[in-house]
């Protein structure tokens, strides 16, 4: 079972609010997932992120990939650097 980091969409038509969650790679976008992280917010202004550091950090270690979108969030907040610099 492969494990992602994702973010699954929620909110109304044309105004966007994602959650930041931990799921098997073969559920559905907003389907099952085994954990919530975090949130993201981008219609806010600056654009709101508030992220579990520590269960973040919990489940990279444990070997679960971010998406390329949610890898950029994690290096914007800090959380990636102390990833890679903790595997070192």
């Amino acid at each position: 079972m492969a494990v992602k980091i994702r973010l699954a969409r929620a909110g109304a038509k044309k105004k966007p609010f994602y959650q930041i969650v931990v799921a098997d790679e073969r559920c559905k976008r907003d389907g099952r997932f085994i954990e919530n992280i975090g949130t993201y917010d981008p219609n806010q202004d600056p654009v709101a992120v508030k992220l579990e550091e520590n269960k973040t950090l919990e489940w990279l270690g444990r070997g679960a990939q971010p998406t390329d979108t949610v890898k950029q969030i994690l290096k914007k907040n800090g959380v990636w650097a102390k990833f890679v610099t903790k595997a070192v």
